[in-house]
């Protein structure tokens, strides 16, 4: 069996085309029809369903799509273990939210480039749906998540830990005098959030709807730098996690309100897909991410 027949059909399956197969592989759309034509012949199985110019894994194909990623995995293993030891060097591509952004590249970065010259890394800031989205179709390397508890088999978790999250104002602000707050008091305030639908802005939002509550907030933004610095100010209220307002927290430039009843679970995860080969270079950032997301090397 053409291990390259396997990695075309690999692509084509998490394209859903053979055009955007070809195109990524550097083939002709002919050249990639003939090879998956190849390995349904030598299968002797229908791999997709063609229907008005759209493909669609057939039940025979997810079984040779778990397969081939298996396959791909070891091949690439193999490749590995007969090189001699060299530079690490390669692209990685890493789905993060905007909040933990600054965290991750703000320090320490500088230092994991010169360690590691030859590799390059891109940050693909969106949200909880479409990280999984995009490691399922082999689109993203990894997802460091920050949301509810995520457990899945097809995914293997590197690190995780539950985080702190806080309503935070100005210190002067009246409702930093009670001391506990009810939601019902809090809605009423002028906040500045996160955007809408990601992550634990999300969650929150969900917890108020179940309490047949809402917040509008004057300013919605995803650098949680500035969020902090705006609360600090008196802009308004902020919803955030206890890591980006704790320096503030201690010297008193920031207060943290004390809720009643109100409390969401909120976790951070690093995760890849279980069919991932880790690469020398996915090894590299995922330990960089370790040491400044969980304070701990791989």
């Amino acid at each position: 069996m053409d291990i390259k027949n396997l990695i075309t059909f690999i692509h084509v399956a998490e394209k859903n085309s053979f055009t955007k197969a070809a195109r990524i592989l550097g083939y002709s759309q002919s050249t990639v029809s003939f090879q998956i034509k190849q390995l349904e012949t030598e299968l002797n199985a229908q791999l997709f369903e063609r229907v008005n110019h759209t493909i669609a894994l057939t039940e025979q194909g997810r079984d040779v799509l778990r397969y081939a990623h298996q396959i791909s995995k070891l091949t690439q293993e193999l490749k590995r273990g007969m090189q001699d030891d060299r530079e690490v060097a390669g692209h990685f591509r890493l789905a993060v939210p905007d909040s933990l952004c600054d965290s991750l590249l703000e320090e320490g970065f500088a230092d994991f480039r010169s360690r590691y010259p030859g590799i390059t890394l891109k940050i693909i800031a969106t949200g909880t749906e479409e990280m999984f989205r995009l490691i399922d179709h082999n689109e993203a390397d990894a997802i460091l998540t920050l949301d509810n508890h995520i457990y899945n088999t097809e995914y293997v978790i590197v690190r995780e830990e539950q985080v702190g999250m806080h309503f935070v104002a100005a210190p002067d602000h009246p409702l930093c005098s009670r001391g506990r707050v009810s939601v019902r008091d809090l809605v009423q305030e002028d906040f500045v959030l996160t955007e809408k639908g990601m992550s634990y802005r999300r969650l929150m939002d969900e917890k108020l709807a179940a309490m047949s509550l809402e917040i509008q907030p004057v300013l919605e933004m995803g650098s949680t730098r500035l969020l902090c610095s705006l609360a600090e100010q008196g802009v308004g209220i902020s919803y955030l996690p206890d890591y980006v307002t704790a320096k503030e927290v201690e010297e008193g430039r920031l207060s943290c309100l004390m809720m009643e009843d109100f409390e969401i679970e909120i976790w951070k995860q690093l995760l890849y897909h279980r069919d991932k080969w880790v690469s020398p270079q996915m090894e590299s950032v995922i330990n960089y991410c370790i040491g400044r997301e969980f304070g701990a090397k791989a």
